[in-house]
């Protein structure tokens, strides 16, 4: 047994006994040949103020209550996109790997009871680099994980976060993102192929530009046996805040007013072509259906 293979052995052994229920759960959607798993990653530990500060506070109470969040942390959970058809196996990020926080970093896990190997990997589909989605692209000795895999990234998000400059002008609290960014972009570079919008990145997967969370953001329709879907990877970052108020400035995006039209934009084509979502942090595994109600308001339904 390789190196590779003991860590992978090993760890989802130590994870199946060590993590709570809601870090093994999945949801399966199956359309003719295709079958998509939403495999969990964990779930992050997120001060609310980070996101909170920009909105109007006297509606914002409200809007938490009814959902019932309260206190000074948000738990999103992390759902990555594993499609297989055929000899494709498709993964949609890879999650935040060891090195971002103790709660996220466990996708090999929901990998393992699938009985599907990092080597099995035969595309990687980034939708931006944030560390939730894309640190894991290493292991722990620094080697890529998915050693078979092309890594398929917008271009615009690729010349951002590989541009020295963005280091100093991403701002002190976000530096840690664009050096690890960069630290695992150069490892895997020979096997990168990069894309621009609108571009059919593979057979039936389209990239849709979905900018402001960061400026290069990508989100995929898929046509999966004729059935609509689109992943949104942090377009739209929550099931309340960002469907019932999508016009509120969150703290979380690096473009405040763009992601703001990027959500209003992206909820009406969902609606408007009945598109199911796939979304890295909603709720219940992260499949779900936007209903648009009155004034540019819509409400998160879980479930297919």
């Amino acid at each position: 047994m390789n190196r590779r293979g003991f860590i992978q052995s090993t760890g989802a052994a130590t994870l199946a006994l060590a993590l709570p229920q809601r870090l093994q759960a999945r949801t399966t959607l199956e359309h003719g040949g295709t079958r998509i798993d939403m495999l969990s990653d964990g779930y992050l530990e997120l001060p609310a103020d980070m996101m909170l500060e920009n909105m109007p506070q006297d509606e914002l109470a409200e809007v938490l209550a009814r959902h019932g969040l309260s206190g000074d942390q948000f738990e999103p959970p992390c759902n990555l996109v594993l499609l297989r058809d055929g000899p494709r196996v498709v993964m949609f990020d890879i999650g935040a790997g060891p090195d971002f926080m103790p709660s996220a970093g466990h996708m090999m896990q929901a990998m393992d009871s699938l009985g599907v190997a990092p080597e099995d990997i035969t595309h990687l589909v980034i939708t931006h680099a944030h560390p939730d989605h894309i640190w894991g692209l290493l292991d722990d000795f620094d080697e890529p994980l998915l050693p078979n895999a092309e890594v398929m990234m917008g271009r615009a998000e690729w010349d951002y976060w590989m541009d020295p400059d963005t280091v100093e002008s991403i701002g002190a609290a976000r530096q840690s993102f664009a050096v690890g960014a960069q630290r695992r972009l150069v490892e895997v570079e020979e096997h990168v192929s990069l894309f621009e919008d609108g571009a059919e990145v593979l057979p039936g997967i389209q990239a849709m530009s979905t900018p402001g969370h960061t400026p290069g953001h990508m989100s995929f329709v898929l046509d999966a046996g004729g059935q609509g879907l689109i992943v949104t990877g942090d377009a739209l970052v929550n099931h309340h805040l960002a469907f019932e108020r999508p016009e509120w400035h969150s703290g979380s995006d690096d473009d405040l007013e763009q992601a703001a039209q990027t959500r209003l934009r992206l909820l009406d084509r969902i609606t408007a072509d009945d598109l199911t979502i796939l979304g890295f942090h909603l709720p219940e595994g992260g499949i779900g259906r936007a209903e648009r109600l009155a004034d540019n308001r819509y409400r998160f339904h879980a479930g297919v």
